[in-house]
């Protein structure tokens, strides 16, 4: 205790200049930089301990947005700093996702840091990192699957969330593209993976989206009975399977998948339309559950908002989208600053909350309108403030231009 409290009191003097730089006049970062330092300033998004395998998800998600972070603005006074804690949350989860059979006992979540280990195996060909790169890798194989291929998301028999596609399929292709390179099948089953959530998960009314999972053996009290899919779109979990596309996109090689990368396009296309089509018309952002906009007791939700808004930037941004027909950065635009004005705090102390998280929607439960809408909202998730620095940095990206 007495090592963290020092280590926090020195970072703590050394945050308030870094804070100070990312607010100056003509600082391109902004909201995404100071949310990051938020970030570091709380110690979130790091493992407390070898056993917090709950938090695998949150240290994932931290270090692929610090990273994206550094590639946009690598010569900020930050940036040695959240290099620094990229490495530290990259070295928390090297033991505890270092067994391929202990992996399996966790939700697919676990393969988050996945992609922030191969860039740390890049760099320094550390043994430990392999190791654990090579424990996820095969905890893939070894991941329960239901009759079609397709993956439990955790121990939930026959459950496949579209959740844990953001996890998984970036770092599937981006560990076959490293090490793997003329494994096929391995980009084979990543597709597959996707495509069974897709064909499963389409929500009716031709709203073009997606529900939340779906059961393989249709036996669950939600399941529907044809498809087996779950009732409602859920937004976070939308906004994780957009993120997957997208990220996929960006990582696997075009000339050599040329088939695989086309269809990716094409349904990240039409998830984009569609989810520019669900934005609230009076907030301009996404309601926790968009198949009921307007209900009572639905609201609009910070996470997934600030998926949808880092998607459709970046969409635009790399060319995979046609923003002249469909005015997808307007969308995105109103949206993030409806973002900034309704969920973004100042604490007043140097840093920045985020609110309007929701906490946890899973599909071992009645997977009604009710649970849905009755999960409590939390402040500053790091799911929400992550996915907040990833929009921000689309959008100052989208300013400079």
């Amino acid at each position: 205790m007495r090592v963290s409290a020092l280590l926090l009191a020195a970072f703590t003097a050394s945050f308030i200049p870094l804070v100070h730089s990312t607010q100056a006049s003509g600082h391109a970062s902004n909201y995404s930089t100071w949310m990051a330092l938020s970030i570091m300033y709380r110690e979130q998004g790091v493992l407390a301990s070898s056993t917090d395998v709950s938090a695998l998800l949150q240290a994932g998600f931290t270090q692929k947005a610090f990273t994206r972070l550094m590639k946009q603005y690598p010569h900020a006074n930050s940036t040695q700093a959240i290099a620094q804690y990229i490495a530290r949350s990259v070295d928390s989860v090297v033991g505890p996702v270092g067994n391929a059979l202990q992996d399996i006992t966790y939700p697919m979540d676990r393969l988050s840091s996945g992609n922030g280990l191969i860039d740390q195996y890049v760099k320094t060909q550390n043994d430990a990192d392999l190791t654990s790169l090579m424990a996820l890798r095969e905890s893939i194989n070894l991941n329960t699957r239901n009759a079609n291929g397709g993956m439990w998301y955790y121990v939930y028999k026959n459950f496949s969330y579209l959740d844990g596609m953001y996890s998984l399929a970036p770092f599937y292709t981006s560990y076959t593209t490293h090490f793997d390179a003329y494994n096929r099948s391995a980009i084979a089953d990543m597709m597959l993976q996707l495509d069974l959530l897709w064909t499963h998960c389409t929500a009716p009314n031709d709203t073009g989206l997606l529900v939340h999972g779906y059961d393989a053996s249709k036996t669950a009290v939600w399941a529907d009975p044809v498809s087996g899919a779950s009732p409602h779109v859920w937004g976070r979990s939308l906004g994780w399977y957009t993120m997957a596309l997208i990220d996929t996109l960006e990582l696997l090689p075009r000339e050599v998948y040329p088939k695989e990368w086309a269809l990716l396009l094409t349904r990240f296309s039409r998830l984009a339309s569609a989810v520019s089509k669900a934005v609230d018309a009076y907030s301009g952002a996404w309601w926790q559950l968009l198949d009921q906009p307007g209900r009572s007791g639905n609201y609009i939700e910070s996470s997934g908002s600030a998926m949808f808004v880092y998607s459709l930037f970046k969409g635009v941004r790399l060319g995979y989208l046609d923003n002249r027909r469909s005015g997808f950065t307007d969308v995105a635009a109103r949206a993030y600053e409806y973002i900034v004005d309704t969920f973004v705090v100042n604490n007043g102390n140097g840093t920045l909350g985020y609110n309007g998280t929701v906490s946890v929607c899973s599909l071992n439960s009645t997977a009604t309108y009710e649970y849905y809408v009755g999960q409590p909202i939390n402040y500053n998730s790091v799911l929400g403030s992550a996915a907040f620095i990833l929009a921000s940095l689309e959008y100052e990206s989208a300013r400079s231009l």
